[in-house]
């Protein structure tokens, strides 16, 4: 069932999130993604994480569609100019890519390019409007296309804020809603409670909400991510947990498990696991705990 369809009937959604390799070899990439695909409902593909330099987002993102995966692209305006994102978006199309993720991009200043030069030529709420521009059929400048591109768009959005960033950045999921988003997209979290702020000031009835959940490897990494990596809140209990772990490993599957069993049952719409190269590991985290039981 596609994507759209799921969302529109309210059921819950799987993603999980496939990175572009560094380099032009896909073996591992499309091994990840076989290890996912039995257990999701599409893969997303990032646009250049983190800012660092790998193979296009829309590159990976067809190499995944060829071999018959549901994905999902994320697009941003970083990296090209008005021209640049609308050839894009048309070729996305014409491959057979049909649902995007509109996103804010990491600073270039954290990525391994730091002297690389951005280019927000557009905005993502004016990223909203291209594409219902594009599927009027025509482009930025008027000018009619052969063929109107209708992607399904969801976007991004920062869960864990307080004071005017909370306020900011519901003003942006409403605004992202009313151009057309169809779903939105938050980062890592731990913690249902979390992403409550952000619902109640948004105030949008039925707002499709999918929350990433990621998959920790270690305590030194819950440790790193909690000191360092901004918008992303691990609860002392999640480390604590880790610290006196008798297998981390094995603790690190336990928590993203309960993290998306929880979101379930808050009545979320769904998933995005991010198994940052476990994907052998990602049925233990979404198999139902009775498929769990007999499993061990």
């Amino acid at each position: 069932m596609h994507l759209r369809d799921k969302l529109a009937k309210n059921e819950f959604v799987v993603l999980a999130e496939v990175t572009p390799p560094k380099g032009a070899d896909p073996t591992a990439m499309l091994a990840g993604a076989a290890h996912l695909a039995p257990l999701t409902d599409a893969m997303l593909v990032p646009d250049m994480p983190g800012a660092n330099l790998r193979m296009s987002a829309l590159g990976a993102a067809s190499l995944l569609k060829s071999r018959g995966y549901p994905v999902v692209l994320e697009m941003h305006c970083r990296d090209r100019n008005r021209l640049a994102l609308q050839g894009d978006l048309l070729a996305a199309w014409a491959l057979g890519i049909t649902d995007l993720l509109v996103s804010s991009a990491e600073d270039l200043s954290s990525g391994d390019h730091p002297e690389a030069k951005a280019v927000f030529d557009l905005g993502s709420q004016e990223l909203l409007d291209l594409l219902a521009k594009l599927s009027q059929g025509m482009d930025m400048s008027g000018v009619q296309l052969h063929g109107a591109p209708a992607f399904l768009a969801g976007a991004a959005a920062k869960a864990a804020q307080q004071g005017n960033a909370l306020e900011a950045e519901a003003q942006n999921v409403r605004r992202c809603a009313e151009r057309g988003a169809a779903w939105f997209l938050t980062q890592p979290v731990f913690d249902p409670a979390d992403l409550q702020p952000l619902l109640k000031k948004t105030s949008i009835a039925g707002l499709k909400v999918i929350p990433t959940v990621l998959l920790l490897k270690s305590v030194g990494m819950a440790r790193y991510i909690a000191a360092h990596i901004e918008h992303i809140r691990i609860p002392d209990r999640v480390t604590e947990r880790l610290q006196n772990a008798e297998d981390p490993p094995a603790e690190c599957i336990r928590i993203a498990r309960e993290t998306v069993a929880a979101l379930r049952n808050e009545g979320f719409s769904g998933v995005c696991l991010s198994t940052l190269g476990w994907e052998h590991r990602a049925a233990e985290v979404l198999e139902t705990p009775a498929e769990h039981g007999r499993r061990e």
